[in-house]
């Protein structure tokens, strides 16, 4: 297997690179541990970066690991996806046997990898293109976790500078969520090429940011390793002229050295790097140069009897022709019959010989013998190569078909990105070819509509955007409705997915298109009535959903149903009707079951959480948390609603002040990708955490991406009272109460305010903090927003215990909602609670009372590192004289008390400041600054303060 990588090389001899080697080993030391999953090796081509990864492969295997290798080849840009790792999955299947693979498998994975290799049986039938792909990038997670389970398993990526978008977008993944020890990525690619809009660099750059990944240059070889390259290869030391020759000649690039060596005595240097590399091609007999010329037209590996129907050679013929090739180590034997050209730069430039009329001529040659007989191709590859073969004999009739086949096979792949491609091309012929719709079975507008949900599935959505236009631009509404109308769903999804405003006005449309009941408006009213209820219209929301529940029931639709039935969900949550919610979700739960949705079934759990959440259920919600990502993980929906899940088992964590778990998970989520409002809502749990330790240019950065700071408008109700909620926070972190009032303002004057009960209350007990706070300074309209929040409060419901103890924050029972935070285990808002009844009860003069709430308050800030509220406890226990200070002598000379009555007196504070400070009368005060004076030898209250400073009483 590891021979197969490169051949037989020119030199005997592994010249240099000791560094690089050690370098992958102790990688490959740390990935035993966990701690490193990928090595992305640069260099430029010819520079020997398959030679070292061939040498490390080796080591390897002789420690006992197991190496699996996999390419990528310049036809993956035209859709050839997943290369490398069909490559690597075909080596495994070799080695170990299919049904041993699909052993370690979860049950039925195996056909999702039957997508890429036809030895798992046949595909699974899941039609959910926006969540397939995802689920086929979890198994392959999955398989190397498993291999990893038995021995110490490495995957080698060579030439990612070709790799098609998904086989990118895979190996981004991998590299951000293999955290299994024992496992180890090793990709190679040519840093050269890499131009300004490669779209390889935004890869690296990515990855350039993630924890365990590292990066290796391959340097040029310096003289003397040239020099010892040389000695391998002639099997004597060079003399000093000639090694300084090839050197200077060769800059160090170990290709170019063979390639001079290869040149005879005079070391002879043609005029350009291209003629160099065909040196040794063009000192082939004639018989062999055409046929490398065949070879060449073929990509860089060709088999045996593609190559043989392609020349018209008998067996006997092409071996003869091909021996020199092998011989001149041109040409390289693979195994299953296959030829290699040694390196790809030399297939480059022999395929750049060919004349024009040749060119097309071969790639025609190609596309006629591998439409006679697929199986001249590996498996699953025929549609991609004659895609490829006709596009390059410029038949457009056949680029056209072949183009369109190859589309539809990446969509059973979830290559939907290699589908855009491809799909653009049927569109760019579709002019040339007269008869296009009858060859291909369907019409320009439905090319763009498979273009259109393509783009969807691959997340491009600029490019789905300008399918959906042009598509909605060649039909008549009043002809073809329906048709209009689903597209105009699309660019609806569209348009949420870039957070743009009007979804509503676009379903609105879509909806009077098909005013007779049917699928197709059923298909409208599932995410007009979601996007309703999400933006508070829940009445006219809950009519939709009737009315499509009744259409789905009907045409027997049960995805649908479940998805219906959830939207339904969702309005008994903003409505506070918590025990219907899980109710109706279980009811879509089993629906998912049945029809053995995932998609159906983690949403369906996620809801639920968060509703266990609200009910302050907080322990279920986490155990719940488990079994639902433990269904993401079997359905292979990590990145999708697996995510959801994440989010809201963070948001129970957090609840119940389990920081740094629910940071650390918060983390994970972030690692896979989210969508746009999924990562906008786990920004919004770190934020919080942050607010609650203080930490503020951190949670200004998060505010600044959620587009809080920016003001940028949002449609859900939700969201808007979430930022409105943390920009106050932030305000008030500040220091700024006005400011934090602004937002309250705002907050307040949005026409629809929840009516979700908790997340109504929540917001009220806030507004009372700002209001409180910004009282001396703005006195009239601090009463506009608490008269405002009174008319709000009185049309909110109580709809659990935890809606019920922020409205007695709200109301100003703080001891009573305090008792009820610590029943659900709450500790940060008792913590708060706690603060807020300290210090009502120091105003009223009970400073046994504050003091006593504040030794409950602090620990419980303090395990927190709530370090505001810490600091916020502490300075009012300094002033109602209770706390640890108390117990400590900071002077021998004056009391706790007295020093906190000259520490107010240093700041030019009258007897009357400190006493309202303080909560004392100003008489006491008088008493204390009398027994101050006197204590320290002073006589006024300015030689105190000097004396204080002096002394360094205070510090």
């Amino acid at each position: 297997m590891l021979n197969d990588m490169l051949g037989r090389s020119v030199s005997p001899v592994f010249v240099g690179r000791a560094e690089e080697l050690a370098a992958l080993a102790e990688s490959f030391d740390e990935a035993r541990k966990g701690t490193v999953t990928a090595v992305l090796m640069g260099g430029e081509a010819g520079v020997g970066k398959s030679r070292l990864v061939q040498r490390f492969a080796e080591s390897c295997v002789a420690d006992g690991a197991q190496v699996l290798v996999g390419g990528c080849v310049e036809l993956s840009a035209e859709g050839l996806a997943y290369a490398p790792f069909t490559a690597a999955l075909r080596q495994l299947v070799r080695e170990q046997g299919p049904a041993a693979v699909a052993a370690l498998l979860p049950e039925g994975a195996q056909r999702d990898l039957a997508r890429l290799l036809p030895e798992f049986g046949e595909p699974s039938g899941d039609g959910e293109t926006e969540t397939g792909r995802a689920r086929l990038f979890e198994q392959f997670l999955t398989l190397l976790e498993r291999l990893a389970d038995s021995r110490p398993t490495v995957l080698v990526i060579e030439d990612i500078h070709w790799a098609d978008r998904s086989s990118r977008d895979l190996i981004a993944f991998l590299s951000r969520n293999l955290h299994a020890p024992q496992v180890l990525i090793v990709m190679t690619y040519r840093s050269d090429d890499l131009h300004r809009q490669h779209p390889l660099r935004p890869v690296l750059a990515e990855l350039g940011r993630v924890n365990g990944v590292h990066r290796l240059d391959l340097p040029r070889l310096s003289r003397d390793e040239v020099a010892a390259q040389m000695a391998g290869i002639l099997g004597a030391a060079p003399e000093y002229v000639k090694v300084q020759k090839v050197y200077e000649r060769s800059e160090g690039i170990p290709l170019f050295v063979e390639a001079l060596l290869d040149g005879g005595e005079d070391c002879t240097f043609p005029e350009s790097m291209q003629d160099l590399i065909l040196s040794a091609v063009e000192r082939l007999p004639e018989d062999t140069q055409r046929v490398l010329r065949m070879a060449a037209a073929g990509g860089n590996r060709v088999g045996h009897a593609l190559l043989a129907a392609v020349s018209g050679l008998s067996e006997i013929e092409l071996e003869a022709a091909l021996r020199p090739a092998i011989a001149g180590n041109v040409l390289q034997i693979a195994d299953n019959r296959a030829y290699v050209f040694r390196h790809a730069l030399i297939q480059e430039a022999v395929h750049e010989e060919l004349l024009p009329g040749e060119h097309q001529r071969l790639h025609s040659r190609y596309a006629e013998e591998i439409s006679k007989d697929r199986s001249l191709v590996p498996p699953g590859r025929a549609a991609v190569e004659l895609a490829h073969h006709w596009y390059g004999a410029r038949n457009d009739l056949w680029a056209l078909v072949s183009a369109w086949e190859a589309a539809q096979k990446s969509f059973k792949a979830y290559a939907y990105t290699e589908a855009v491609p491809l799909l653009e091309r049927v569109l760019m012929l579709w002019d040339r070819v007269p008869d296009a719709a009858r060859r291909i079975g369907v019409d320009h507008t439905a090319v763009l509509e498979r273009a259109s949900e393509a783009a969807n599935a691959g997340g491009e959505v600029d490019k789905g955007v300008k399918f959906v236009k042009a598509a909605l631009a060649e039909l008549d509404e009043t002809e073809e409705p329906g048709r209009v109308a689903q597209l105009i769903v699309r660019q609806a999804s569209f348009k949420a997915s870039k957070g743009q405003m009007g979804v509503i006005e676009l379903l609105r449309h879509a909806l009077r298109l098909v005013p007779e009941p049917g699928p197709v408006r059923a298909e409208v009213v599932m995410p007009l009535s979601r996007q309703l209820m999400l933006r508070g219209q829940i009445a006219e929301g809950e009519e939709l959903i009737h009315e499509g529940l009744d259409l789905v029931r009907r045409s027997g639709d049960k995805c649908l149903e479940g998805d219906l039935l959830m939207n339904l969900a969702l309005g008994h949550s903003l409505r506070g009707e918590l025990e219907q919610v899980i109710a109706v979700n279980e009811q879509a739960m089993a629906l998912g079951k049945t029809e053995s949705s995932g998609r159906i079934i983690i949403r369906a759990i996620g809801n639920n959480i968060d509703s266990l959440i609200d009910m302050g259920r907080a322990e279920e919600a986490l155990r719940l948390s488990e079994q639902g990502w433990e269904y993401a993980k079997k359905y292979g929906r990590l990145r999708g609603s697996g995510l959801f899940i994440l989010n809201n088992w963070a948001e129970a964590l957090e609840s119940l002040g389990r920081w740094d778990e629910a940071l650390d998970l918060v983390d994970s989520a972030l690692n896979y990708g989210p969508v746009l409002r999924t990562q906008y809502a786990l920004l919004r749990v770190r934020a919080d955490i942050g607010l609650a330790r203080g930490d503020l240019q951190h949670v200004e950065g998060i505010l600044s991406e959620i587009g809080v700071l920016k003001d940028r408008p949002e449609d859900f109700v939700q969201d808007v009272i979430s930022n409105a909620r943390l920009h106050i926070g932030w305000h008030l972190l500040k220091g700024e109460p006005w400011a934090a009032l602004a937002v309250a303002e705002r907050a307040l004057s949005h026409p629809r305010l929840p009516s979700k009960a908790m997340l109504g209350w929540r917001l009220l007990s806030l507004l009372r903090t700002v209001c409180d706070a910004a009282e001396d300074l703005e006195p009239g309209r601090t009463a506009a927003v608490r008269a405002h929040a009174a008319e709000v409060a009185a049309e909110l419901t109580i709809s659990g215990p935890v809606a019920e103890a922020y409205r007695l924050s709200y109301s100003g029972d703080f001891d009573a909602s305090a008792a009820a935070w610590e029943r659900l285990m709450r500790p940060h808002n008792q913590a708060k609670a706690l603060l807020r009844a300290a210090g009502v009860a120091a105003r009223s003069g009970d400073r046994e009372g504050a003091a006593s709430r504040l030794r409950q308050a602090r620990p419980l800030a303090a395990a927190l590192r709530a370090t505001p509220l810490a600091e916020e406890i502490e300075a009012l226990s300094r002033r109602v004289g209770g706390g640890p200070q108390a117990q400590e002598t900071p002077s021998e000379l004056l009391t706790p008390r007295e020093l906190e009555v000259l520490r107010l007196v240093t700041q030019g504070r009258t007897n009357r400041d400190i006493a309202a400070e303080l909560f004392i009368s100003a008489k006491t005060v008088s008493v204390h600054v009398s027994n101050i004076l006197a204590k320290l030898g002073v006589t006024t209250r300015g030689e105190a303060a000097a004396a204080a400073h002096r002394l360094s009483l205070l510090s």
